[in-house]
């Protein structure tokens, strides 16, 4: 199991600066999210200041680019980095990517099968294996001239990943795909229970298996040796799943684990702009199944209980911030990395 670090938002010197930290450290990876600053250009100034940490987009926007933009995005990254590149798409919310974006959205599973099947056969064309040639229901590619081609090299097999919550999202993943962005809001009897299933049978589908298919996981890890030096993270995450479990679509999240009529109190204290009200909805109870809080020197132990053969890689999601806040966490963070890794 691998052990990453969800960054974004950075200028290319702190990009730089924190990927240099990070591979000093013993970390896996990077995960780059796509948010107010698109991530490539964040990626190729951490991959030019390190040589073995492995970047990825969690994730990149996918509807708004043509798929024939995103590979060659994923091609030249998947080139210049060694092979350290792995692209992760998503489809965003509808009303970002008209109102935003100003870009399609249809039926979002539909939509992202039928994307990420044109972009495997634009990087088939770019390897020279067939022409371009995909005809679909909402893409349809069948025009690159040798010139256009962006011409082979060492890195080819650049692996593709969807983020996935749903059921339909979930065998699009399971069937096309290298692996799976599981949401950050999650707890074991979702991964167990209905994740994992999903993605089991869209690879069922496909001839294939659960093996095939790497978990990509977002944990809100809480390190701490005392509950006040864990404060400041526990309430950041009782906030953020609050935020995310305010979504109707994500009601069942709560309801499996019987806190029934959570996400309609949460959505009340949305819209009323209660930020307080709505951490405070997240009890010790529902945290623990949320999020993972242990001492530093528990830390690693209590990841690979919890994911050890679930996980292909574990995602920090709250690290970059502390290690802001608190830049020698860098080295704590860096015994967690070391002890995942090396199990």
């Amino acid at each position: 199991m691998k052990f990453d670090l969800m960054t974004g938002g950075l200028n290319w010197s702190q990009s730089a600066e924190i990927a240099q930290q990070l591979e000093q450290q013993g970390f896996c990876g990077m995960l780059f999210t796509e948010a107010a600053k698109v991530p490539w250009m964040m990626i190729a100034s951490a991959a030019m200041a390190t040589k073995s940490l492995e970047f990825g987009t969690g994730i990149a926007v996918a509807f708004p680019r043509s798929p024939m933009m995103s590979a060659q995005i994923a091609w030249e990254l998947a080139e210049n980095t060694g092979g350290r590149f792995r692209l992760g798409l998503g489809s965003q919310v509808k009303g970002h990517v008209e109102r935003r974006y100003a870009s399609q959205f249809h039926k979002p599973a539909p939509q992202m099968r039928d994307y990420v099947s044109a972009v495997h056969a634009c990087l088939r064309a770019f390897r020279q294996e067939e022409k371009l040639h995909h005809e679909g229901p909402y893409y349809n590619l069948s025009l690159l001239p040798s010139q256009w081609s962006p011409g082979r090299h060492e890195f080819e097999d650049i692996k593709i990943d969807i983020s996935a919550v749903g059921p339909f999202m979930c065998r699009v993943a399971g069937e096309l795909c290298d692996g799976v962005h599981v949401h950050p809001m999650h707890s074991l009897h979702y991964l167990q229970n209905r994740l994992i299933p999903d993605v089991t049978a869209g690879a069922t589908k496909a001839g294939r298996t659960l093996l095939d298919v790497d978990l990509i996981v977002p944990v809100f890890a809480i390190p701490g040796d005392t509950r006040e030096e864990r404060a400041v993270m526990l309430q950041r995450a009782r906030t953020q799943i609050a935020f995310y479990g305010s979504t109707p679509n994500y009601a069942y999240q709560f309801d499996d684990l019987g806190f029934e009529g959570t996400t309609p109190k949460l959505g009340a204290l949305m819209k009323q702009g209660d930020i307080a009200g709505l951490a405070n909805t997240i009890s010790d109870e529902m945290l623990a199944h949320f999020a993972v809080e242990a001492k530093w020197d528990d830390m690693a132990d209590a990841l690979l209980a919890r994911y050890q053969g679930i996980a292909s890689r574990v995602v920090t999601y709250l690290a970059a911030e502390d290690i802001h806040r608190n830049p020698s966490n860098i080295n704590r963070w860096g015994e967690i990395a070391r002890a995942v890794a090396a199990a």
